[in-house]
This record gives structure tokens, sequence and C-alpha cells, in this order.
């Protein structure tokens, strides 16, 4: 399906290569493993290896990454590794399935660690957290001052009764006190888990009212697109439907402070305290930060699926798999070095955030923002922050380098971007084009790393690599440890040809588990029973993908929302990237309907256009739309019906709900309009007389 290009748009200078964290990791390796590849083999087979080999490779990085752990008392290991903190590096693990009390995959066990004791690891006055927001306003944070900032509110934590295992939750925007927070959780063994402010009271409550926090944290609002908004109002009212509430702490973000009769009726009479941040953080008092070593797999974060087909998944991510994979993927994969300063637009209710905060392990600075990533008035904010913060890494999604695009952005010609080494895309595949606006108008000599994985994993399956090259299109290579692959429908590996995404050993970021979910009945729905009749057990992660001659990867979009005409299976993103190309359109969204010809069932394809201001969809627009799809693809994938809408529903996660669409069209309910950021959006698609069938 794919093209193959000449020539890469990128390729790294040899000698940055040879100095890489991964080229100094590999050497190291070859060093020690008789049976690793040599210190200069492609990555290609390093990869293989990593996935061999995968107890070897994981201990490696362990140890290369020097994490402070201690082996629980009583638990015996394996003679000869008695130096280890661990019993077993992988106990259970010859089949791919989901892991439990009793079976499966359990990495490490008997090493007992601290996720926030590696991010809180440095304590000098170097800058941890640069935070910026869309009124201009900037705030940092030194090592020493996080640290003493986490230390006072983990203290303050366990006086409110907070104890391992309890769920701490916030309702914030991307501020310090957000960091903060989750960080304070972990350092006494408590789960964080945290919801933007965009989402509704219902949305919060679909998550948090699963998960009963004991204590919230929030904002007493923020600021959107030149807009102030309130949150205390849906503070109140989540309060009142999570009776296991114990203590509410307020961060005055919107207003300079807080009055008394706010915080009294944050919480109905008798359930408990609400009290202002720098108020929670006296009661904490002075001292150093004390840390929770706890089991490997302990719960560190509850992560939610979007939840546009029912309640949302919780999914509980443990606190050993989440570092040891962030660690990688920073330190090997984005070559991140202490110093660096990593951006990622996000916002604290995607997994992103979660991985950006990772990165102060790696002792790199991370830049906060919280705001619209294009202001009225300041279409430059981003841009503007990447130049002035002196960012190394930025962070985006593949949405908003189309629209810096379509508005004719050329930060190279008109920002100082001398420090930026890398860009970093997810959220939706990336288009060709997109690479082409990169190396033309934003940096030429950058790494451009289109990367893809999710909440599932709170991590990656396929990443940049600082050691390759870039190609038009494709995202550079699967994760080292990791076992992708792209299957058919009877279960065999493909290339050359879309098919699904499956994963098909295990890996230490694997969910420990779904929340309220005892017999795992969830865990396997989600992810293992696809492939059941083929196979023991692979995981089939709902990517519609490609592997390409590069060994690398192109996601054409969910395979659950793949279309198919005809019978020929076509990814939604083959449409987008060439759609979105055209000048009129800001932005698209293509669904299936099905119909009926000839006395078969079939499928038709129904495109929705976002028009620039000011104009219509025409038929010689519509001409201009079926050309270009039909130019780069096939007759299969130009739409049959072409219909212009005002909004595009989106989830809170900023991205296009495509089933919500094609359940509409069908009239079918969707069944949680609280997953939605613009709900009214869908009324736009209800009973159009064009897609009547008669």
């Amino acid at each position: 399906m794919s093209g193959l290009d000449s020539t890469p748009l990128w390729s790294p200078d040899p000698a940055t290569a040879r100095a890489t964290a991964m080229a100094r990791f590999f050497a190291d390796v070859a060093g020690r493993q008789t049976d690793a590849p040599a210190a200069d083999a492609p990555y290609a087979a390093w990869h293989a290896w990593s996935v061999r080999e995968a107890p070897a490779f994981w201990a490696e990085w362990w140890q290369s990454c020097d994490l402070m752990a201690e082996r629980a008392v009583g638990a015996v290991g394996a003679a000869g590794a008695d130096r280890t903190p661990w019993s077993t590096i992988l106990a259970d693990g010859d089949v791919m399935r989901p892991p439990s009390a009793d079976a499966g995959p359990r990495w490490f066990t008997g090493a007992r660690l601290n996720y926030a004791e590696h991010l809180l690891r440095r304590r000098d006055e170097a800058l941890a957290i640069a935070a910026r927001d869309e009124r201009g306003r900037r705030r940092t944070l030194s090592f020493a001052q996080l640290a003493d900032a986490v230390a006072r509110a983990s203290r303050a934590l366990r006086q409110a009764g907070v104890q391992p295992g309890d769920r701490v939750a916030g309702f914030l925007p991307n501020i310090p006190e957000a960091v903060i927070s989750a960080l304070a959780a972990n350092a006494i063994g408590a789960v964080w888990s945290s919801c933007s402010p965009d989402f509704g009271a219902g949305g919060v409550l679909d998550r948090f009212g699963q998960i009963a926090p004991k204590v919230l944290v929030v904002a007493d609002g923020y600021t959107y697109a030149g807009k102030r908004l309130d949150c205390l109002n849906r503070v109140r009212e989540i309060a009142r439907e999570i009776p296991a509430l114990r203590m509410i702490v307020v961060v005055p973000f919107l207003e300079d402070a807080l009055s008394a009769d706010a915080l009294r009726t944050l919480l109905p009479s008798g359930q408990g305290e609400a009290i202002a941040w720098d108020d929670f953080l006296v009661r904490g008092g002075a001292g150093a930060p004390e840390f929770a070593r706890l089991p490997f797999d302990h719960p560190l974060f509850i992560m939610f699926s979007s939840g546009t087909t029912g309640l949302p998944k919780c999914m509980v991510h443990g606190q050993g798999g989440t570092l040891l994979q962030h660690l990688k993927e920073h330190r090997l994969h984005c070559d991140l070095r202490a110093g660096d300063r990593l951006f990622y637009f996000t916002t604290c209710g995607w997994m992103m955030w979660n991985w950006l905060i990772s990165a102060l392990a790696s002792e790199v600075t991370i830049v906060l923002y919280d705001g619209a990533p294009m202001p009225a008035g300041d279409e430059d904010a981003l841009w503007d922050l990447v130049a002035a913060e002196g960012v190394t890494h930025f962070g985006t999604s593949a949405k908003f380098l189309a629209l810096s695009q379509k508005a004719g952005h050329a930060p190279a010609r008109t920002h100082a971007l001398g420090a930026l080494r890398a860009i970093l895309s997810t959220g939706s595949p990336l288009a060709e084009h997109s690479y082409d606006f990169v190396y033309r108008e934003v940096k030429s000599d950058v790494h451009l790393a289109s990367i893809s994985g999710g909440t599932d994993l709170i991590s990656c399956f396929a990443l940049g690599n600082p050691m390759l090259p870039v190609w038009r299109g494709e995202l550079q290579c699967i994760g080292l440890g990791m076992a992708v692959e792209v299957w058919d429908e009877a279960g065999n590996p493909v290339r050359g040809v879309a098919g699904e995404l499956v994963c098909t050993r295990p890996f230490p970021s694997m969910p420990v588990a779904f929340w309220n979910d005892a017999d795992g009945t969830k865990y396997r729905n989600a992810y293992f029973d696809h492939y059941r009749a083929h196979t023991a057990g692979v995981w089939r992660h709902g990517d519609w993908a490609e592997v390409t001659a590069h060994d690398g990867l192109i996601i054409y979009g969910r395979s659950d929302a793949t279309l198919n005409p005809g019978g020929v299976r076509i990814g939604t993103a083959e449409i987008y990237r060439e759609v979105e190309q055209l000048e009129e359109i800001i932005e698209s969204i293509v669904v299936g309907q099905d119909i009926v010809t000839d006395g078969e069932k079939d499928v038709r394809i129904v495109l929705f256009v976002r028009l620039r201001e000011g104009l219509t969809l025409d038929e010689p627009i519509r001409d201009r739309i079926r050309k270009a799809i039909r130019a780069r693809t096939s007759p299969h994938h130009v739409p049959r019906v072409i219909l212009q809408v005002a909004d595009i529903p989106r989830t809170i996660s900023n991205k296009i709900s495509e089933i919500a669409v094609r359940d509409v069209i069908h009239g079918r309910a969707v069944k949680n309009t609280d997953a939605l950021a613009n709900p009214d959006a869908l009324a736009l698609y209800r009973d159009l007389p064009e897609l009547r069938l008669g």
C-alpha cells in the first residue's frame, strides 16, 4: 500500500549517531552479553535481540539506568543473582496474556522501588519545571523547590489519612501543582489519576466515580481561547456523588485568592474538608521527602479509555513498568539528556502528560503550557514558547502541525530555534505533507519522530530513533523490547500490506490490571479476544497499520473505524492525508455508511469537511476533493457523499470521534456523550437528507 521514497528526508550525522545514548547502550551490552549483536550492528538486529532475549534486555536497561531499589524481605533470587534487587526478571511470561496474582507475566518480582524517588533524584537549583499559560504568566521550580513541595504535599496527604493503594485524583489544568500532587501521592504509595478541567461533571464522575478517590486536587478555574472558565460549580456536583471523598485541595489558578465561603461549600456538610493549596503545603511542614519503596507492579496511575462506547475502562499501570518504559523512550529513542528541555502540548487527561513528567527522572526540564495552542491574536503561541524556553524536544499533535501549515507559519524564518533537536508527533497519524512542512518551514536539521502507542500501555509501540533516517510518512521503528507485528485476519504476520497491529510477547508497561475487573474479563476482552482462535495469546491493539521496507510503520487509523467499501479495507488516515492538503479544508471526518446494493450489503464512504470561513461546499470543491483522493490512492477511496459541517466532534483528548459520527448517521445512540469535548456537534450529523436511503 505504501509508496517508497528513494531518499530519506533526514539522516543523522554519523558522528552524532555514534554519540547517542542508544549507541552507547548497544556498545555496553555488546561487551557483556555474548549472544547480543555487535555494537555497530543495524538497529533491526538489536531490536530482534531485545525481543528474543527480553529478560536480558530489560535487566540490562535497569542496570544502565541505575535504578534505586531493594529486594523485598524474604524474596529469594536465582543463583548468582544476589546483587540484583529482584528475584525473577520475568515470571510466567511464556504466553502473552493479562497478568494476575497467580498467572500471566510479572516483571522483576521481589524488587521494591518508588517512581517519585527517581523523578526527584536531583535536588539542586537546576530548573525542573518552566510553566506558561495562555495569559502570558510564567512560573518556574528548581529541582530543590519541587522536592520540597512534594515533601510537604505528601506529608499533608498522610495527615489526611491517605495510605498506600488509596486514590488521589486531580481535576486540574497543566500546571506545576498537578506534577507536585501526582508525585506526592506516589511518594507514599497512593495511586494518582487525573482529568483535565474541560471535562463536564458527568465525564469526571464516569471516571473518578469508579475509583473513589479519598482526596481531590482541583483548580478554581482556567482560561482557554480567551475565556475564563469556572471549575468550582462542577467540583461541588462531583463531590456530592463521591462519598469516599474526604478532602478537596483547591489551587487558586484563575483568581489570586479563594474565599472562605467558596471552600466551605465544596463538600457536603460532615463529609470532609476543603483547603486552599498554600495552606495544604503549610500543613505538611518542612523536611526532606520520604519515599515508600513498593513492589514493581504496585499501582501508580489509573488511566481511562475515551469512553465514547460506554463507561471508560480504568487501566491500572504499575510504577516499575511505567518508569522503565519511559526511561527507555526518553533516553534511547528521544536521546534526551540532562539539561534538555522537553515540551509536550497536552492536558492532564491524556497519557502524554504522564509521559512528559517522567522526563524529570532523566534530569530534564519539563515545560508546561496551559491554554489554547493557537489563541486568538497569538497563533504563533507554541512556536513562541519553543523559542523563548529553548525547547530541545517539541512534542505536539499531527493536527497542530497541519493547522500550523494551513496558517502559513514559517518558524524557520520567524523564530530562533537553534536549541530544537527533535519534534515529536502523536495523537493521530502524521500526514506526508506535514513531514514536508516540518523540513521546509520549521527546521531542515531536526529529528522528526511520529510516535504511536496509547493509554493502554502508557507508552509507545512505535517511536523515533536518533540513529536512523526519517522517511516521509513513516514512523521510524518499533520500540526496543516490543514484539510488534502486523497480522492479517488469519493471524499471519504480513509486510508491505495493511493489517492489525499486534504485540506477541509481554512488556513491562502492560496494565497490571483493570479497575473493578476481579476475574480479568474486561482486560481480556479489550486486547486478547480478537485472535483467540489462532493463538494462545496476542495483544491486538486496534490500529490498522503496515510494516514498511525500512522496518518502520505506517498507521492508517483505528481498525474499528476502518472503511470497507466493496470488501476493500481502507484506513481513514489514507483519506485524511489527501483531503487536508487542500487549501479550502480546515479539517475533515470520514465514516462508512451501511447500504444495500443489488440486494447485497455494502458500505459507502461519507466525508464531512469543515471549510475555511466564508466558503461553501460546491461541486468544484467536491470535484477537487475527489481528484486529490483518486490521484494518490485508488477509486475505492473516493467518497460517494461529501458534505459540509460547521464542527467535528472530538473526544476530550482532542481526537476526532469517527465512531460517534458513524453511530449518529445510522440512527444509533452515542452511549457516552460526556466523553466528547463538543457533544453538541453531533446534532449536525443527525437525519441528514443527503444520507437517507430509499
